[in-house]
């Protein structure tokens, strides 16, 4: 996965000689919802992310078998009944970080706008985070909701009164420069 997101980024034909692309060095999603029976929450710390400052593009992809659980059995209802990771092993992002300057102090509103894919389904979003520079990483956070009825992830009937409709998502990836 991490080869996609460079490849991604090195083939932006935006990228001069002197451009610079910013990778993940630490990354990690989680999400949350309260339910009626138990509350959905996990963790993921295996997503790469990519940052192309010449031309705004950010991208991130997150392995959905790689989100843990407090419960195993909790995991394989999510990877096998809901998300169906052996079909669909990633959710992605791929789109313009909005708002960013380097030159800016401190830690700025920004929004990402561009394309979600999870479950095989593609969406248009557009979400807010703060992006900051600290010494020389960049750190990028945002949190949104994620509807399952808007990714076609269906949860089956005998667990629809237990189980959460949408999940707040939430993003925090350290950036380093690659030194390009």
């Amino acid at each position: 996965m991490r080869g996609f997101l460079f490849w991604l980024i090195l083939g932006l034909p935006s990228l001069g000689v002197q451009a610079q692309t910013y990778v993940s060095e630490r990354a990690t999603v989680t999400f949350f919802r309260e339910a009626a029976v138990e509350n959905l929450e996990a963790t993921n710390s295996k997503p790469t992310c990519a940052y192309d400052p010449a031309s705004g593009v950010i991208a991130f992809q997150v392995p959905i078998a790689e989100f843990q659980f407090k419960k195993s059995l909790m995991k394989k209802h999510f990877n096998e009944k809901y998300m169906e990771s052996g079909k669909f092993p990633a959710a992605s992002f791929t789109g313009l970080l909005l708002g960013f300057s380097f030159n800016t102090p401190g830690p700025q509103s920004v929004h990402a706008k561009g394309k979600l894919t999870i479950h095989g389904v593609t969406r248009e979003v557009d979400v807010p985070g703060t992006a900051e520079m600290m010494g020389s990483y960049l750190v990028i956070r945002s949190k949104f909701t994620v509807q399952f009825i808007d990714y076609q992830v269906r949860i089956p009937e005998l667990f629809w009164k237990s189980v959460a409709e949408s999940v707040d998502v939430s993003i925090d990836f350290t950036l380093k420069s690659s030194g390009r």
